[in-house]
């Protein structure tokens, strides 16, 4: 066999190869249209697509409104507690044009009492920052285990 007989062989070949690929994609391409693409698959397919977007813009809109209203809450929230503040001083206002008021700051002021009251001086009971301080440095010197022991046990 020369050399351009072994081409021709090759390029035969090569020939049934690609007509065989071809047919079967034919065949391939029929049975999908005539299975697969019927109206009946197309109406179905548009409609999910429908159904789909449909729900995906609800979902989304949804996430907005929530949004939304979170943003409205806490605007009326802020309402709320300003008009809260606003009768606290309100009433702020009003107490200190009242008589009580003006008792107690002249009581402040000058020291002074009713007739008949007596002021009574009593000693501080705050303990001195050092003696916390120890109390607190030798809880913390004992071990996990003890301290754990003393809370279920009870001791001291």
């Amino acid at each position: 066999m020369s050399f351009y007989d072994k081409i021709a062989v090759d390029n035969h070949t090569t020939n049934t190869m690609l007509d065989k690929i071809q047919t079967q994609s034919k065949r391939l391409f029929y049975r999908l249209h005539r299975d697969y693409l019927t109206v009946n698959n197309v109406v179905i397919a548009c409609a999910l697509l429908i159904a789909f977007s449909w729900t995906w813009s609800s979902i989304e809109v949804m996430q907005q409104n929530y949004e939304l209203q979170q943003s409205v809450d806490a605007k009326r929230r802020q309402v709320e507690l300003e008009k809260l503040r606003v009768d606290n001083l309100q009433l702020e206002g009003k107490f200190y044009t009242t008589l009580e008021y003006q008792e107690l700051a002249v009581r402040e002021r000058l020291g002074k009492g009713m007739p008949g009251e007596h002021a009574l001086i009593v000693p501080s009971t705050v303990t001195s920052k050092d003696t916390t301080d120890d109390v607190a440095t030798a809880v913390v010197d004992e071990s996990n285990l003890k301290q754990w022991a003393k809370f279920l046990f009870g001791g001291k």
